[in-house]
């Protein structure tokens, strides 16, 4: 199974060239496709659905979407349902059989910007069973700002089980049961995205897990395993951006401990050109 998760920053390359056409070019094969930065009626990108033209573009794929930046847009009228939004979807070619959408913790700002940040989750029928999958996009603030957004990532996932589905328990004669597809919530989880932050950082150690004085990360069995260094790969180059001019990985596929063998390969596309962060592909036997 081939997954892509990219920033495609509105469809804006480096080039200063907004194209949606080239994005989703750049992940034709996958299977999944984890996105973030997807603008909705927005000025600078023509007031165009981003979504819906990633839908067009990509036929053959089940979707989900969520915003983290929802307000009003200004010249829409009551019956337009027109909002600008700036969020994350899910493009899955097997069924999403259950979404929900998590907004992170959020610190306000008078000085640098300060943008609501969120995870899309999508429980995804996989031939081989069930798997929950985020696309997520961290602060780019801070370390203080994001451990409290990983901390979040974490609880989400450790208490998706004990939550149980959307829908849970006996729904015989309560006009639920034709349309409930499934009660059961995976443990196995893969979460993708822009985390914001760097390898050698404490948000990539909250992640995975602290390191040990006798080699590797004490990583529990209900934690992640970044499948980027679980293929042998080192963890200081796979560059997906830059910070402050300088290359940085900062796009990441966190697979749960779980199914962490079931790891294949995991690259970036140096040659994409539609963003100013590269897509990352992981292949997964699921």
């Amino acid at each position: 199974m081939r997954i892509a998760s990219y920033n495609i920053q509105y469809g804006t390359g480096r080039d200063g060239v907004c194209d949606i056409k080239r994005i989703a070019s750049e992940v034709e094969g996958a299977d999944l496709i984890a996105f973030q930065e997807i603008d909705r009626f927005w000025p600078r990108t023509g007031e165009s659905d981003q979504l819906a033209e990633l839908q067009s573009l990509l036929s053959g794929y089940f979707v989900v979407y969520g915003a983290g930046v929802d307000i009003h847009h200004s010249s829409s009228k009551p019956d337009q349902h027109r909002r600008r939004q700036f969020g994350n979807a899910i493009f899955s070619r097997y069924p999403i059989l259950s979404n929900r959408h998590h907004l992170l913790p959020k610190r306000g700002s008078i000085d640098p910007l300060s943008i609501q940040r969120s995870a899309t989750e999508a429980t995804v029928r996989c031939p081989a069973g069930d798997v929950r999958v985020y696309s997520v996009h961290l602060t780019h603030l801070s370390v203080e700002t994001r451990l409290p957004q990983i901390d979040r990532l974490l609880e989400i996932h450790r208490s998706a089980v004990h939550e149980g589905a959307a829908v849970s328990g006996d729904v015989s004669g309560m006009n639920w049961e034709d349309g409930i597809v499934t009660q059961e919530v995976p443990h196995d989880t893969i979460m993708l995205g822009d985390f914001n932050c760097q390898p050698d950082s404490p948000e990539y150690l909250r992640m995975v897990g602290p390191l040990s004085d006798y080699g590797g990360h004490i990583t529990p069995t209900d934690g992640f395993v970044d499948a980027w260094v679980k293929c042998g790969n080192d963890k200081n180059d796979g560059f997906t951006s830059d910070v402050n001019d300088l290359p940085a990985r900062l796009d990441y596929a966190f697979v749960s401990s779980t199914i962490r063998e079931r790891i294949q390969s995991c690259s970036v596309d140096t040659n994409a050109k539609g963003s100013d962060h590269l897509p990352l592909w992981l292949d997964i036997d699921l």
